[in-house]
């Protein structure tokens, strides 16, 4: 083969996975992390290098949450969690922060209904005394998946047919069928909330664990749950085609006109803690976003209130420039060894510098409010006005210096580089429990949705036969109802 003449072309394709040098890849499922359920190391270079491709996709909207409005209010605290955590705006009762919130669909684009069958982004952005803190989460309380690796192929599965540019449901029957996983959050998308009415009636979570750190240095595994005070509605699906055909935009309008109209949408902030002594008392990994915390056991504890009160002054500048990372976090909030937050940290900010420049942080919407400082020079689209000497530390010359230590968690690891899933992995347990706590006629739509899905006619036999022995482990009688719309047979 003649090196100069080569082109790449999908016609010579590997039979197995390799990187973009071409060398081949023994797992394209588990990060490489220290021992099952440590941190992800950064010498891990198949993912940094399938994210940061992914991460580049598309331009200039975003690759995800392209469709998403945006509005401004303020954070109150209401509760005293001070022994919890030792964040300044979390400090005391009746503290508040200036935020800007972005609500987003998913998967389609910039100018698609906002009426889809999908999640809804719900990010908040504190802006805080002591910088920035991006709570990013979704509508739903989990993920489809558990580790960051697989994030590029979920999203082409979800994403438009690239041949056709049509969603199809055989591709995303194929792919989740590898991912049993995925069941808990089919249990929320296919249910009646994966049509929320408008942003204002939908519930938000950070889906992801974090850790709060008190004064002493003690951490607690958090999850922070929004609820609306307007309550959760949501459309079927005639409601759906009604309302999307009179307004592509109803969500946004409905958001916009609400605050102009002095009807402040508002939602309260709850919490979930785990002392991490006894993350491994639990059937199931505590860290893992395809499941949730049973309130039975781990009760919502009521932290504050978020109020948007004020439209945003431009949407470009606000909304298509605002920017969001699960990295910007504040002293007293914490990572945890979550692999969906780990891979979050770098993914995140990596599509920002991409999509908007190494200085979107300069941007307004996304610069902090407090005072800051550091050495982060020039660059695509710099603005920042300096006029001294000196862009080094430390100096002699300059004051500046470390600011005062605060504490974070100080866990010691100890495990093999290794890529594999997680030891309690309990996929069937909860997804069978969401579903039966529904009402009959609430199970009865979620049937017809899964039927109509699995009807596709590029759906095989197999992927049919594999999704069947999936509810059915789950819940035998859905199961069976599914099976018998499709005159299958249940494997158990």
């Amino acid at each position: 083969m003649d090196p100069s003449k080569h082109r790449p072309s999908s016609a010579f394709n590997s039979p197995f996975f390799t990187t973009n040098s071409g060398a081949p890849v023994w797992n394209n499922n588990s990060s490489l992390t220290i021992g099952s359920r440590g941190p992800i190391l950064l010498e891990d270079y198949h993912l940094v290098e399938k994210i940061a491709n992914f991460d580049r996709e598309k331009i200039p909207e975003r690759v995800v949450h392209a469709r998403g409005a945006s509005a401004k209010g303020f954070f109150e605290v209401t509760h005293d969690i001070s022994n919890l955590t030792c964040a300044d705006f979390l400090r005391a009762p009746g503290v508040q922060t200036p935020v800007i919130v972005r609500f987003s669909t998913v998967i389609h684009e910039r100018g698609s209904p906002e009426t889809m069958r999908d999640p809804r982004g719900f990010a908040v952005k504190f802006y805080t005394r002591e910088g920035n803190f991006d709570l990013v989460g979704n509508n739903f309380p989990v993920f489809f998946i558990r580790d960051g690796m697989q994030f590029p192929e979920m999203v082409h599965a979800l994403k438009p047919n690239p041949k056709s540019h049509i969603q199809e449901d055989w591709r995303i029957l194929d792919f989740f069928s590898h991912h049993p996983e995925s069941l808990h959050m089919f249990t929320f998308l296919f249910d009646d909330v994966g049509v929320p009415q408008d942003y204002r009636h939908m519930d938000g979570s950070g889906v992801n664990t974090y850790t709060l750190i008190n004064k002493a240095g003690k951490a607690n595994y958090v999850k922070f749950h929004w609820r609306p005070t307007c309550g959760v509605k949501c459309l079927l699906e005639e409601e759906a085609i009604k309302v999307g055909g009179a307004n592509h935009s109803h969500a946004t309008q409905d958001l916009y006109d609400s605050i102009a109209a002095g009807n402040y949408p508002e939602w309260k902030l709850f919490i979930q803690v785990i002392d991490p002594d006894h993350e491994h008392s639990f059937d199931f990994d505590p860290l893992d976003v395809t499941k949730t915390w049973p309130e039975d056991i781990l009760p919502l504890l009521p932290v504050g209130r978020l109020v948007l009160n004020k439209n945003i002054d431009n949407f470009f500048n606000e909304n298509e420039q605002l920017a969001f990372s699960p990295a910007l976090i504040v002293p007293g909030v914490y990572y945890s060894d979550d692999k969906m937050l780990q891979s979050r940290i770098f993914s995140y900010p990596d599509t920002q510098r991409y999509r908007l420049g190494p200085n979107y942080l300069q941007l307004p919407a996304n610069a902090p409010k407090c005072a800051h400082h550091n050495n982060h020079h020039d660059g695509f689209m710099n603005f920042m006005h300096r006029d001294e000497e000196v862009n080094y530390f430390p100096s002699r010359y300059d004051s500046v210096r470390h600011a005062e230590t605060h504490p974070i968690p100080p866990a010691i690891f100890n495990g093999k580089r290794e890529r594999v899933i997680i030891d309690k992995e309990n996929n069937f347990k909860q997804p069978g429990e969401r579903y039966r706590s529904w009402a009959p006629d609430r199970q009865d739509r979620f049937v017809r949705r899964w039927v109509k899905a699995l009807s596709d006619p590029r759906v095989t036999h197999e992927i049919r036969s594999i999704w069947v022995s999936y509810w059915s482990e789950a819940d035998r009688s859905l199961g069976q109802k599914i099976a018998s719309h499709l005159n299958l047979k249940p494997s158990i």
